[in-house]
C-alpha cells in the first residue's frame, strides 16, 4: 500500500480487532494515526471467545503484512458441514486448502496491539479517554462497537431491533475421534449451532436459543451443560470437557442511520450489528477497514471525500449481509410445513451442484460482490456429500 503523500491524521476511537486494524491500515498508508482507547491492553486482550476468519480477511491481512504473524495463531479448516435438523437434509462446502480460520480473540488482539506498538505511524493511547478534539482537516474513526458513545454524541440513529434468541459460547474439548479440521453450522429449531474447530481437539461452539434457556444452560454443572450440548451436536462430534465457563450475549440487528458526518465515521460494530450465523461479524467489520485503506491511500481523496465516499461504499455490503443474516435465522428457525420443504430442495441443490456452492461461498467470504464471481478462491468438490 503506498504512502499518503499529504500525511494526514487520523483519531481511532476504540483498540478492539477492528479499531487496531485500522489504525494500522492508515498507518501502512501513510497516516499519523492515535489509537484511543478507555481500556488498558490486559483488558483489551483479555476477552474470552473465537472468530472465523474468511478469505477476504485473510488477503487484508496479507495486504498489511500482518497475515504471517497471524497465521501461527488460526488453525484452518478444509470442509464446512451444514445440516438442517428441521429438513432432515445436509450439505458440505470442502476445498483443498482451506474453507476459513479459526482464531482466538486473546491472540488475535494482542498480535494487533503488538504491531500498533511497532509501527511508528501509530501512537497508542490505552486506559484512558480521547482527550484531544479533532481539528476539521483530522479524519476520526469511531469503532467502539454496539454501544459508542461517539456515535451517540454524533447524533447518529443506530436502528433495529434484539433478537428473542441469545448467543451462548463456549471453548470445549472434543474427544479424539472428531475432525481437527472440519467446522459444522447446525441450523436447530432454537437456533443456529456453530462449532468451530482451534486444534487439538479444541473447538469453540457459539450456540443461539432463546435467551432464558441460553442463561440456563450457564448455570448448570459442566456435566450437564455437555449432556444437553451433546444432545444437540451431531452423532460425528462428542464434547468431553470444558476449558472455559459458557457465557453468553443477547444478539442484536442494527445499521446506522449514516455511516458518517463531516471528517467522522463509523466503522464495525459501531454501524452495524448482525446474528452470529454464518460467521459474518467480524468479517464484515474488517471489509469496512479494507473501504477505509483503499480510500486512505488514495492520494487525491481529503478527509470529508473519503467520509463520503466510504459511506457511499460500504451500504450495498452492509446491507446485503444484514439481510442475508436475518432471512437465514428466520428461515431455518421455522417450522412451517412448505418452507420446510423449500429449505431440502435449496439444500439438495447445493449438495448436487459446485458451482452454486461456489457462488455460495463467494457471497460468504465477499459479501453481495461474490455473487457476480464466476471464479473465486474456492476449488469446489465435484461430490455430492
Amino acid at each position: 500500500m503506498s504512502a499518503h503523500p499529504a500525511n494526514y491524521s487520523a483519531i481511532v476511537r476504540g483498540a478492539g480487532p477492528t479499531g487496531s486494524l485500522a489504525a494500522l491500515a492508515m498507518a501502512r498508508a501513510g497516516w499519523q494515526v492515535t489509537l484511543y482507547d478507555p481500556s488498558d491492553a490486559a483488558a483489551l486482550v483479555g476477552r474470552r471467545r473465537a472468530y472465523a476468519l474468511t478469505h477476504s480477511s485473510c488477503k487484508l491481512l496479507q495486504r498489511l503484512d500482518l497475515w504471517d504473524a497471524m497465521a501461527p495463531h488460526c488453525h484452518p479448516f478444509d470442509r464446512l458441514e451444514l445440516r438442517d435438523l428441521g429438513s432432515r437434509s445436509q450439505t458440505a462446502f470442502a476445498v483443498p486448502d482451506a474453507v476459513g480460520w479459526i482464531v482466538e480473540h486473546q491472540a488475535l488482539q494482542k498480535e494487533l496491539l503488538e504491531a500498533c506498538n511497532h509501527h511508528p505511524g501509530v501512537q497508542l493511547s490505552l486506559g484512558q479517554e480521547a482527550s484531544i478534539a479533532p481539528d476539521r482537516d483530522q479524519l476520526t474513526v469511531i469503532a467502539e462497537g454496539g454501544r459508542s458513545p461517539s456515535r451517540l454524541d454524533l447524533g447518529i440513529g443506530f436502528s433495529g431491533f434484539r433478537y428473542r434468541q441469545g448467543c451462548l459460547t463456549a471453548l470445549v474439548q472434543l474427544d479424539r475421534h472428531c475432525s481437527p479440521t472440519t467446522a459444522w453450522e447446525l441450523f436447530c429449531p432454537e437456533g443456529p449451532l456453530a462449532v468451530l474447530p482451534l486444534g487439538e481437539g479444541r473447538t469453540q461452539v457459539v450456540w443461539s436459543a432463546p435467551q432464558q434457556r441460553c442463561e440456563q444452560r450457564t448455570n448448570l454443572s459442566d456435566e450437564a451443560f455437555l449432556e444437553q450440548l451433546n444432545t444437540a451436536l451431531p452423532s460425528e462430534v462428542n464434547a468431553i470437557g470444558l476449558h472455559d465457563q459458557p457465557a453468553w450475549f443477547p444478539v442484536e440487528w442494527r445499521i446506522a442511520s449514516r455511516l458518517g458526518r463531516g471528517n467522522t465515521l463509523l466503522c464495525g460494530e459501531s454501524a452495524h450489528r448482525c446474528h452470529p450465523v454464518g460467521g459474518q461479524g467480524l468479517n464484515l467489520c474488517w471489509r469496512d477497514v479494507e473501504t477505509l485503506a483503499r480510500l486512505a491511500s488514495d492520494p487525491h481523496c481529503d478527509v470529508r471525500s473519503l467520509v463520503r465516499r466510504y459511506s457511499r461504499r460500504r451500504w450495498l455490503d452492509l446491507l446485503g449481509v444484514l439481510l442475508a443474516t436475518d432471512f437465514l435465522v428466520r428461515l431455518f428457525s421455522n417450522r412451517n410445513r412448505l418452507l420446510l420443504i423449500l429449505r431440502r430442495l435449496a439444500i439438495s441443490l447445493l449438495n448436487y451442484s459446485a458451482p452454486l456452492r461456489r457462488r455460495s461461498l463467494n457471497l460468504a467470504t465477499y459479501g453481495p460482490k461474490g455473487i457476480l464471481l464466476t471464479t473465486g478462491w474456492q476449488q469446489l468438490n465435484n461430490q455430492p456429500s
